[in-house]
């Protein structure tokens, strides 16, 4: 009778080489996957075109509050440091015309979300303004979350506090002034021109809300 031989020893060598599978790594997995999912977008497609009657209103909106804004520009500030007209209040004239019925494009937005834009973007420039790369992007962030708090968030202020920022020496300039001209000014012309024209078609009435 020959005696027995041990069992041999199993091979783990190959189970060595199968990373055991982490369930934190499963998680980090599967939150990446979600989040990558958002950037596909939603299935609603694209917006409808509008009616020509609602281009025509926005075209016509649109015209005569930047000629307004352009003409008093240049009729009454042109031998002055002062401006009247600036690149944001084109973003505004968007909204305002074309989408008057937009959260964003009410009067305490508009004229509020200018105002406040501009007093942070002076103020930004002012205190940061030797370093001009932290002084935009200061102002531009300082500028969204101050609307946000004040319930007048309106984009073109994102682009007030850039202009006091990155704007020309003549802007510079201006200091505070900023504030009132352009700033405030400027919408509210753009805001006069939207209460007569926006109320002309049946279709539209402006504004939605005042406060």
């Amino acid at each position: 009778m020959q005696p027995l031989q041990p069992s041999p020893e199993p091979d783990r060598t190959a189970d060595q080489d199968i990373p055991a599978l982490d369930p934190t790594d499963q998680g980090v997995r599967d939150a990446m996957r979600r989040y990558l999912h958002k950037m596909r977008g939603s299935t609603r497609g694209a917006s409808p075109r509008v009616s020509n009657a609602e281009v025509f209103w926005s075209w016509l909106g649109s015209f005569i509050g930047i000629a307004l804004v352009a003409w008093l520009n240049s009729h009454w500030f042109p031998a002055t440091d002062a401006t009247l007209l600036i690149g944001s209040l084109g973003a505004s004239a968007v909204l305002l015309y074309g989408a008057p019925r937009s959260p964003l494009a009410q009067p305490r937005n508009l004229v509020g979300g200018h105002i406040i834009s501009a007093v942070v973007g002076v103020t930004v420039w002012l205190l940061f303004g030797a370093v001009p790369w932290l002084a935009a992007a200061l102002a531009v962030a300082t500028a969204i979350a101050a609307m946000h708090l004040t319930r007048t968030l309106h984009p073109p202020g994102g682009a007030t506090a850039l202009i006091a920022v990155i704007g020309s020496e003549q802007v510079h300039a201006l200091g505070y002034l900023f504030v009132l001209l352009p700033a405030t000014l400027g919408p509210v012309l753009l805001l006069l021109v939207a209460l007569v024209i926006n109320n002309i078609p049946a279709t539209r009435h402006y504004p939605e809300v005042w406060r």
